[in-house]
């Protein structure tokens, strides 16, 4: 067989293996490409406290979770469980607000600390953007759809010192 036809050949095979297996395509963003979610995150605005912390990434998912409290009331006024996971079809962001259904964004964009997820057919949110800043610290954005007023909401966290309060 000539080194064409093999090579042709070897390519073909490991296309094949890699897809029947499920492997991500090369240079498709990974979970790592995630890790500076992981930790602890923020924010006080008033009398209330968004705060939500990531786990490092291992295998594949990344497991969060979110709570907002309000002191003025002295509860928990919200909580959701989250997760990232690394599918075939790449990575998903699985919210579920107050442990209810769970709804799906997929990465659709991934560059230089933002990662950005949609799921166009939700109500709202329909985007979900999570960059870094200079600081060191990270941003939450919630996008839905303008066009039927929806305002997009931004929470700027700083990540937290370690402990409690």
């Amino acid at each position: 067989m000539n080194h064409v036809r093999r090579l042709a050949l070897v390519l073909a095979v490991a296309l094949l293996g890699s897809r029947v297996s499920g492997s991500p395509t090369a240079g498709a963003p990974k979970l790592a490409d995630l890790e500076f979610l992981a930790g602890v995150w923020v924010s006080d605005a008033g009398a209330r406290r968004v705060e939500e912390s990531w786990l490092c990434p291992a295998f594949d998912t990344m497991i969060g979770m979110g709570r907002t409290t309000s002191a003025a009331t002295g509860k928990t006024v919200f909580f959701e469980y989250l997760r990232i996971e690394s599918r075939d079809e790449g990575l998903v962001y699985v919210a579920q607000p107050k442990g209810g259904r769970a709804t799906e964004f997929r990465l659709v964009r991934l560059s230089g600390g933002t990662a950005t997820f949609e799921n166009l057919a939700h109500d709202f949110p329909k985007r979900l953007v999570y960059s870094t800043s200079a600081e060191g610290g990270l941003t939450a954005r919630v996008e839905g759809d303008p066009s039927n007023g929806e305002k997009a909401e931004e929470i700027r966290y700083r990540r937290a010192a370690g402990g409690c309060r």
